[in-house]
């Protein structure tokens, strides 16, 4: 088992670089966590992965999937364990600053092993190595929505001790079976209820983890006095469903809870469970807590409650709606009906996710240099502003090579770096309900990715290919660049010397060389209307599809389309 490192010595506290923290800081090599590891490395450093000290060695996190133990034979679920690019700690680290995207040092993992990562990875993206070794806090942590409700988990044991007490995690907003079900077991054991909305990563349906509390907060005032929500830094886990189920029971007894409630459907291995099921409970390996499973309910109309499916006469029970049947509701401004949730819960529905016509949106071109992607994405920008119904902001290729990413070369690692930064700042346009119009080559899948990820964090994002034929491009080369690339004066040329991804998740694919620059607008026009980013059609010329234009047959989703 990991162990804690010894602490920092006098004479390292007295030279204080940052203050406050010892002077050797300043010396090691540091390592910026995304969301997820500064997750873990709160439930490290807090105690809520107690008795962890630290980033699991290979040999621990082995005994975990196998067998549900650490080496030492203590139960444990699932691995905990520290992957970061191998470029950034250099061979022979002893100790690596661990710090959030602000470049705040958090703790100081003490390195006891490093492995290579061997697993798949997607072209392009740096090696990567495993590191292991107990970690010492360096500071309280400070990353994360609601701060002032995150709690010590032995404080929140010595609130509950005594009593039995159910805890839920969720990484969705409660609606009306939730808080039945949650009231229903609660009297059942006579148990306080604690709430642990889960605050890594992207929530459901209403993506942000700060809306996600928000929505607990909200369904809260339909449960029984006394429940506690406690948003806890736990991210899901690459296993899968199951692991996921059992780094929630270990969270929840870290609070002080002595049952975890869980969905039927989130309980994959009930059957396989080697200490069966009894009255819905299930013992499962490594986890220190049992868990309930809820088992199916349904909405009955006849009484207007939600009960088990089993005491509702058959075919008259309604079910639930999904997630993403509830995220269409959502996006297109219909009311969400009172049977699914309370209006508290339903006012934080449509505050996180507000209908698209409302919802700040980033398009997205991509293509070869003369595909006619600048002059589709300026054309749309002029009809989108013709409208005045939305804010428009437009970022074409060359005009945000001068100023936005002045400097950068056209190496791989400059080109992902020109379209980061154009996500950014198409996120923030998006934060604010605008529509941004980007127009760049980007050539690289993984590069529109985080594009695409950047904005789909706080609105929506199309990608839209202009797949005109090289050979097309290059006869309309105006600036002569093509030439100059065959004849060897431009290196890393993309379609020439440099390779283009062909998207296959793009929303729309247009080739502007069976096209003119009104049709292939007026078909992006279609897309933002037929899905709702436009309330209606355009009255001008651009807007609405000239007389005996065919309408092109768009449908939302990965598949691609061809005009």
């Amino acid at each position: 088992m990991i162990r804690r490192p010894e602490e920092p010595s006098e004479a390292q506290l007295t030279a204080q670089k940052p203050p406050g923290l010892p002077a050797e800081v300043a010396d090691w090599p540091a390592c910026t966590l995304d969301e997820a590891q500064l997750g873990d490395l709160e439930l490290l450093t807090t105690g809520v992965f107690a008795p962890l000290d630290g980033f699991m060695d290979a040999a621990d996190a082995a005994s975990v999937a196998e067998r549900g133990l650490l080496i030492d034979g203590t139960p444990w679920p699932v691995p905990v364990t520290l992957e970061v690019p191998a470029d950034a700690i250099p061979d022979g680290t002893r100790q690596v600053v661990l710090q959030d995207p602000e470049g705040s040092p958090l703790a100081v993992l003490s390195v006891a092993e490093r492995r290579a990562v061997f697993e798949s990875r997607n072209p392009g993206d740096p090696d990567r190595v495993r590191l292991a070794g107990p970690v010492t806090a360096l500071r309280e942590p400070e990353h994360g929505p609601f701060r002032q409700l995150r709690r010590r988990p032995e404080e929140v044991r010595g609130e509950l001790s005594g009593g039995i007490v159910l805890a839920y995690a969720t990484w969705r907003p409660l609606n009306k079976r939730h808080i039945g079900q949650l009231r229903h077991y609660a009297d059942q054991l006579n148990a306080r209820l604690l709430l642990l909305p889960l605050v890594a990563g992207q929530a459901d349906v209403v993506t942000r983890p700060e809306a996600l509390v928000r929505a607990v907060l909200a369904a809260r005032q339909h449960l029984p006095a006394g429940t506690l929500v406690i948003p806890v830094p736990l991210a899901r886990r690459s296993a899968g469903p199951g692991a996921d189920l059992r780094a929630q029971a270990i969270v929840a007894a870290a609070y002080g809870a002595t049952h975890l409630l869980a969905d039927a459907s989130e309980v994959p291995d009930a059957a396989g469970s080697p200490a069966g099921v009894k009255n819905g409970t299930l013992a499962l390996p490594g986890v220190p807590i049992p868990v309930i499973s809820a088992g199916e309910w349904a909405y009955d109309p006849r009484s207007e409650v939600w009960r088990p499916l089993a005491l509702i006469e058959p075919g008259a029970e309604q079910g639930e709606l999904t997630d993403s049947e509830l995220g269409a509701l959502l996006d297109s401004g219909a009311e969400v009906p009172g049977w699914l949730a309370p209006q508290s819960v339903a006012r934080e529905l449509r505050r996180a996710r507000p209908p698209r016509a409302e919802r700040g949106l980033a398009i997205f071109f991509t293509g070869l240099s003369g595909s006619g992607k600048s002059t589709v994405a300026r054309g749309l920008a002029e009809a989108l502003t013709e409208r005045g119904d939305r804010t428009v902001s437009l970022l074409d290729g060359d005009h945000v090579r001068q100023l936005l990413s002045a400097g950068l070369t056209f190496s791989r690692a400059d080109r992902d770096l020109n379209i980061a930064r154009i996500g950014y700042v198409a996120a923030e346009v998006a934060r604010h309900g605008g529509i941004a119009i980007c127009a760049p080559i980007a050539p690289y899948a993984q590069a529109r990715s985080v594009a695409r990820k950047l904005v789909t964090e706080v609105g929506d994002f199309l990608l839209i290919y202009v797949s005109t034929p090289v050979e097309v491009c290059e006869a309309r080369d105006r600036k002569g660049l093509y030439a100059k690339a065959r004849a060897g004066l431009i290196k890393g040329f993309t379609g020439v010397s440099d390779p283009y991804e062909e998207p296959r998740d793009a929303d729309l694919v247009l080739d502007t060389s069976t096209m003119t620059r009104g049709e292939a607008v007026s078909a992006v026009l279609r897309l933002l209307i037929t899905g709702g980013w436009l309330a209606g059609p355009a009255d001008d010329p651009n807007g609405t599809p000239a007389p005996g234009t065919p309408a092109p047959t768009i449908r939302l989703g990965p598949t691609i389309r061809r005009l």
